[in-house]
């Protein structure tokens, strides 16, 4: 007996300590460094991206042959300050880059980012730094650079209006020209000796064309339309843009859907700017003007061939046409959805972000793929289980540079042959020797259907161990135009969603992460689908039929599902609470929308005489979309999180949410974060969110230790 129960105590020690052995800080899970921007210059085998290593972000360079990564500026606080514009000058002698304001934010992006609340608050601010290494110096307050080819000035926008500057900061900036509106865009021609913009004067917008301080600026064509995205030909001698239709008519229905036309038309800039239409979109829902990542994609590729994304086809593909007009070629003809695209410096390849590839797993992936200008041969560069995004080619075409992650590797910055191979992951260094590589979940895919028959994705993080019902959450992207991955994300948003999702399974909890209509990288009807968000909110039926599909599943305990998400998904959470109480035992509503008609769907009348033919229809839908018109069946627990300097989603949202619950007697916690934004730019802010999350839940929905 006494020999029974010694190994019966030895077993529970090794238990116990195994079990232990499994979990995680969020601190740990945390602190990888994520990179974005990354970029290669037009010559050489140069490379450049920023890192963010727990808030301390940092721009990092890498050459060929072997690309060994060096840090290149050195910003020591999480200061909350993000670097984005990066850029290579040609030749390569020269990084430039912004730093400061939100530039992921609804409003407001190129104002500074204060979350230090410090008395003078920082700057958005070019800055330059060369190469090979040395002094960062500013240049100038300003946003939106673009390097000269000639690699000896940058042109940048201040106030509305393009300034240029030494690339050196050998003498300040100064205003390049004035022109009357609102000017974006910045293209200088190939040989340097031009910049095209784009000048938006409200209800118009023009393409206009810089030479000189004594030349004229040259409108391309002015129109009653709103031109834009204009691209250089190689010979810097011709243009092409994207026209859509000017502002006006008579009011129309704000519930019916309707198609947003568009054409491309190229311009002779060398002969008075005449120009003339080579394509037209087809006029349906699916033609209408991309919504994806880049929009319109527009480039005048080599072979005289004008290269495009259209998700006329229900998916969002790249096509080429010939620079004289004609049939467009369907590059990408699959059923799967393109982004991050960039162009080669030859002008001879597209490079891309897929959800393709020979593993039925690869719609819920991204793989870095390529295909040439002219022909319809795509390649997928990167198959297998990982995920790869934002290729890029080096000047010398020698190398794709790419960002990779796999489910537990986070991302890294990643190099491959142009001729394919082996890819090598820079820069493993970095990722802390406590990051819980091993411990993490392998996501699973899993789908269910809506009542109404549509397929949903979602990626369930499953914990082992524990009890044989486990409690569960639901998370919620935001976006909406968004997809979550089997895998660490693009975004760095959603990348600490993600370790959020993973901290909360080692917790012990089951996680499913739901990609509901709406989002992207199931085609265009689930991307478009009738009568969502503020017109009928039809995506939240995805949302329950996860926690209904849940629910059925041996490992849960259906008395406790807990629901959680940030912006959008802050509203679907709200909406589920509001509307489902007796689903949702909890939830966690961080920077959501409560009342659609106070966000940017207002439908008040105007002073015209002609009125939209269904304003109160449109109206009173809109607010039954609102989680603020279901208060009253609202019962279950919630903690509402929200940062005050928000550009996304107004904080006025939660202010009215909380007064309205209050009043209801509804049980509700809250947590403010002074001076930050929508995307939690301090760290530790990011990581006071999570932490607020992870253990609201563990204290609403998991039995106190005995």
């Amino acid at each position: 007996m006494k020999k029974f129960t010694l190994l019966s105590l030895l077993f529970g020690l090794w238990l116990y300590q195994s079990v232990q052995a499994q979990t995680f800080s969020l601190e740990a899970v945390k602190s990888y460094p994520f990179p974005n921007e990354l970029t290669s210059s037009a010559q050489g085998s140069r490379i450049a991206w920023a890192f963010n290593e727990q808030g301390k972000r940092n721009v990092y360079v890498a050459e060929g042959p072997d690309f060994a990564p060096r840090k290149l500026t050195n910003y020591t606080d999480d200061d909350g300050q993000e670097i984005t514009s990066l850029s290579i000058s040609d030749d390569g002698k020269w990084v430039i880059y912004v730093r400061g304001g939100d530039h992921g934010s609804n409003w407001d992006d190129e104002l500074p980012v204060n979350t230090m609340s410090t008395p003078v608050p920082p700057k958005v601010q070019i800055w330059s730094i060369p190469f090979a290494g040395g002094e960062a110096k500013a240049i100038a307050e300003g946003d939106a650079p673009a390097i000269s080819p000639k690699s000896d000035r940058v042109a940048f926008i201040k106030s509305g209006q393009v300034w240029v500057a030494p690339l050196d900061a050998s003498s300040a900036a100064k205003a390049m020209f004035t022109a009357r509106g609102t000017n974006s865009s910045i293209q200088w021609a190939p040989d340097g000796s031009k910049l095209a913009f784009v000048c938006d004067r409200k209800d118009h917008a023009f393409v206009g064309v810089f030479t000189n301080e004594t030349t004229p600026i040259l409108w391309i064509a002015p129109s009653f339309s709103q031109d834009e995205s204009p691209r250089w030909a190689p010979d810097s001698k011709r243009l092409v843009f994207v026209r859509t239709p000017g502002s006006g008519g008579a009011p129309d229905s704000l519930l019916t859907r309707k198609h947003r036309p568009w054409s491309i038309w190229t311009a002779d800039v060398a002969s008075s700017g005449n120009a003339s239409q080579i394509w037209q979109a087809p006029k349906t829902l699916a033609g209408s003007v991309p919504s994806t990542h880049g929009g319109f994609n527009l480039n005048w590729a080599a072979n005289e061939r004008i290269v495009f994304l259209s998700y006329q086809d229900g998916w969002p593909h790249l096509y080429s046409i010939a620079s004289s007009g004609g049939s467009p070629l369907l590059l990408t003809p699959a059923p799967f959805m393109a982004e991050h695209i960039t162009m080669s410096h030859d002008r001879k390849w597209l490079l891309f972000s897929g959800n393709t590839g020979p593993d039925k797993l690869d719609i819920d992936r991204r793989h870095a793929v390529r295909v040439p200008v002219d022909k319809a041969a795509m390649e997928v560069l990167t198959p297998g289980a990982g995920l790869e995004w934002t290729p890029v080619v080096t000047g010398d075409g020698a190398t794709i540079a790419m960002i990779s992650a796999t489910a537990q590797r986070p991302p890294l910055p990643t190099v491959m042959a142009f001729t394919k191979g082996t890819p090598k992951v820079l820069a493993q260094n970095l990722v802390p020797a406590n990051f819980p590589t091993t411990q993490l979940v392998i996501p699973k895919q899993v789908t269910f259907k809506s009542p109404d028959g549509m397929t949903v994705h979602g990626q369930l993080f499953e914990p082992t161990g524990g009890p044989s019902k486990k409690p569960t959450l639901i998370y919620v992207h935001g976006g909406p135009p968004r997809q979550m991955l089997l895998g660490w994300n693009y975004s760095d948003y959603y990348a600490n969603s993600y370790a959020l999702n993973q901290y909360l399974a080692g917790q012990g909890f089951v996680v499913l992460s739901v990609n509901y209509r709406l989002g992207i990288g199931y085609g265009y009807d689930f991307h478009q689908p009738a009568n969502g968000g503020a017109t009928g909110a039809s995506e939240y039926q995805d949302v329950r039929a996860a926690a209904v599909w849940l629910s059925e599943q041996p490992q849960v305990d259906a008395t406790k599902i807990g629901i959680y998400g940030g912006s959008y998904g802050g509203y679907l959470t709200a909406l589920a609470l509001a509307r489902d109480s007796k689903l949702f035992a909890a939830g966690v509503d961080i920077h959501g929308v409560h009342d659609w008609s106070q966000q940017r769907y207002g439908v008040s009348a105007t002073d015209r005489f002609e009125k939209v033919p269904d304003a109160d229809k449109a109206a009173k839908i809109v607010w039954e979309s609102s989680p603020v018109s279901s208060v009253s069946s609202w019962t279950s627990p919630v903690l509402i999180i929200h940062g005050d300097d928000d550009r996304n989603v107004r904080f006025s949202q939660s202010t009215d949410l909380v007064q309205r619950l209050d009043k209801q007697g509804v049980p509700m916690e809250t947590l403010v974060i002074v001076d930050d934004t929508h995307h939690w730019m301090k760290h530790t802010n990011a990581l006071k969110m999570s932490a607020a999350t992870a253990e609201y839940f563990k204290r609403k929905l998991m039995k106190p230790k005995q």
